[in-house]
């Protein structure tokens, strides 16, 4: 059984800086995760990206930018690039019952609240 919990934080002035910079980077990675498999998909091979290879991907992201993107959990950032791919098999799956599709869209600061840090995975 799976199970969830909520916390009411009253985060520091400090800890509450530090979890916005956590939500605009993992909102980072999301958007430009979103960007590469636009262009792939746009070009003219129609390349697909899938989970798998941008989360091989995370390492080398990582190792380039580690003032931003090293220096949060790899799980979180892993979920980030599954939260994308969910949205993305939901649109797939959405084109093949003939139903509206709904591309999956950039998300802005404002609107990217969640953050998942997955145990046992």
């Amino acid at each position: 059984m799976r199970r969830s919990y909520k916390f009411l934080l009253r985060p520091t002035t400090r800890q509450e800086k530090a979890l916005r910079e956590m939500l605009a980077d993992h909102c980072s990675l999301y958007n430009g995760a979103l960007q590469e498999r636009r262009n792939a998909y746009q070009h003219p091979s129609k390349t697909r990206i899938r989970y798998g290879n941008q989360s091989a991907q995370l390492k080398d992201i990582r190792a380039f930018d580690p003032e931003r993107q090293g220096r949060w959990s790899f799980s979180s950032q892993q979920a980030t690039l599954r939260r994308l791919n969910k949205a993305f098999e939901a649109f797939f799956r959405r084109v093949e019952t003939g139903r509206t599709p709904g591309y999956p869209r950039f998300k802005g600061v404002g609107h990217f609240d969640t953050v998942e840090f997955p145990q046992g995975r």
